[in-house]
């Protein structure tokens, strides 16, 4: 009997093996093409909010009027002044 007969499992095994392989590799494919269009287009997103960036946006001189009339910001009471 030679050394080299391989037996009908052995040779189920491996295509199941090579056909995951293919659909993993296929998956890791899409992962990366997917990653490389978010990265060409996200020029204008913030990090982990999906926002556009306010940096890059037009200024408007409409929006930052009310922005500089607005009244201060009044200090937390602590316990100190409390008593």
């Amino acid at each position: 009997m030679p050394l080299n007969n391989e037996h009908e499992l052995h040779g189920r095994r491996r295509s199941r093996n090579v056909g995951l392989g293919l659909v993993l590799v296929g998956f890791v494919a899409l992962v990366f093409a997917l990653t490389v269009v978010k990265v060409r287009q996200g020029d204008s997103l913030e990090a982990f909010d999906h926002q556009p960036r306010v940096s890059i946006l037009p200024r408007d001189e409409a929006a930052e009027a009310p922005a500089a009339q607005a009244p201060a910001a009044v200090e937390p009471a602590t316990e100190e002044a409390q008593q």
